[in-house]
């Protein structure tokens, strides 16, 4: 029996076998290379979020655009079961399971109640994680407002709609940061 016989189409796959005999290559290579199970995960949701989204993010309906301190974070909202994908990998992952930040993403569809009605997927760039878990939160909240007006007033009345401006204070001369000026010597 030749390698190419392997997957004769005499035999209907099945879903998970089309999508196995996809990545077997990868998978291959990837085993050699030292790669593990995790990269390989990484490529199948990078796979789902493409075939998820046609057209890639800008051609989304409900899409919103949260920024905080450097980070800026656009959020494309899905009917779905809840799942969260940031920069192509599980929100989990992503935010190094930080409670607190998973919570300032998870807050918009909480208070609404729709933590298990939308899939989330976003592109967060810029600033650290925190920035970008707060920017993700406001983009979360603006894509929300695109599916009814109605749901304007519970977000704003938990303050999710405004942008906080707070950003770092540049350097000023002849100081040594923004404010802290050089020990005063008397003599």
């Amino acid at each position: 029996m030749a390698s190419s016989d392997r997957f004769a189409p005499s035999v209907e796959l099945s879903h998970c076998d089309r999508l196995l005999h996809l990545l077997l290559p990868h998978l291959c290579r990837l085993r050699r290379c030292g790669c593990s199970a995790e990269d390989l995960e990484g490529v199948n949701l990078e796979k789902y979020v493409k075939s998820r989204l046609p057209g890639g993010f800008a051609a989304q309906r409900l899409i919103g655009t949260g920024r905080r301190k450097c980070a800026i974070a656009r959020v494309v909202l899905q009917e779905g079961t809840g799942k969260l994908v940031i920069n192509y990998r599980d929100a989990k992952e992503y935010l190094q399971g930080n409670p607190l930040w998973l919570q300032y993403i998870k807050t918009p569809l909480l208070t609404l109640g729709f933590e298990s009605s939308y899939d989330v997927f976003v592109k967060a760039q810029g600033g650290g994680l925190s920035g970008q878990a707060q920017a993700i939160s406001l983009g979360i909240a603006r894509a929300l407002l695109k599916v009814s007006e109605n749901h304007r007033s519970p977000l704003k009345k938990e303050g999710l709609l405004t942008r906080d401006s707070r950003i770092v204070e540049r350097k000023k001369v002849g100081l040594k940061k923004a404010r802290k000026a050089p020990q005063y010597s008397k003599r």
